[in-house]
């Protein structure tokens, strides 16, 4: 068995979760004192990404995200859909509306970045549209989630459930499921205050890969090693790829994926 499977059904770290307003704040600041050395990330081919926040977050919380990737070339969608409280039948079918009119009107797929339940939804979506989305970034997405332990926003979640879709559509285990059929990166933190981060991971493979950064769970979307992972992988012409290595100099904030 794998030692992904052996390890599930574990809490994230009760300290990362106190401190997670703290370091949230810092990975502003960091963000912020780095924005000289973000203007070295690659940059885009003006291709359409869609960019999903996480639950009880709306289009407000990845503004700054969403500015960066502007200023790298890429044409940048949010997802208008209101507050993220989960798959609601406006949310789930709006995502699958988004994605067609983003990537018809460009003439071609879109990639989509997701941060925490986002990243979730983002994966179904390549699922659903595979020919219209080109690649999918999660950042601290739970998706291959198998103990409710594993995730702290749960009683939210929960808190919305009677407004969301019967849960006879929701998507089975993703360790039943074969890979998503396009291109996956998933950014996680074992500093994550929110998710466990063996929630966040799954095999590498082809076309799919884990990247490990130093960040809460809040701040991904200001995070600049995180930030630079998405610019990279973007980043990609399409119909190529291969796994992220970090540039000369910044190895070590890249520590290897246990």
């Amino acid at each position: 068995m794998s030692p992904l499977h052996l390890v599930r059904g574990t809490a994230p770290g009760l300290f990362w979760y106190l401190t997670e307003p703290t370091r949230a704040a810092l990975d502003v600041g960091e963000f912020v004192a780095t924005r000289s050395m973000l203007r070295g990330a690659p940059s885009g081919d003006g291709h359409p990404v869609l960019v999903f926040p996480g639950l009880g977050a709306t289009d407000s919380s990845t503004v700054m995200l969403r500015r960066f990737l502007s200023g790298l070339g890429y044409q940048v969608h949010p997802w208008r859909l209101g507050r993220n409280i989960g798959p609601t039948r406006r949310a789930v079918d709006g995502m699958h509306a988004l994605v067609k009119k983003v990537s018809d009107e460009h003439g071609g797929p879109v990639s989509i970045v997701g941060w925490s339940l986002g990243g979730i939804f983002a994966r179904e979506m390549a699922r659903d549209h595979p020919h219209r989305v080109r690649q999918v970034i999660t950042m601290g997405s739970p998706y291959n989630m198998s103990d409710p332990v594993q995730s702290r926003a749960m009683p939210a979640f929960a808190l919305f459930s009677r407004l969301h879709i019967p849960r006879d559509e929701f998507p089975p285990l993703e360790s039943t499921r074969p890979p998503i059929p396009v291109p996956a990166t998933s950014i996680y933190s074992k500093t994550d205050g929110i998710v466990s981060w063996e929630s966040c991971v799954e095999e590498p493979g082809l076309r799919r890969e884990n990247v490990q950064v130093s960040s809460s769970h809040l701040g991904y979307g200001f995070n600049s090693t995180v930030l630079w992972v998405v610019a990279d992988r973007l980043a990609q012409a399409e119909g190529t790829w291969a796994p992220f290595a970090a540039p000369p100099g910044m190895a070590r904030l890249y520590p290897r994926a246990a």
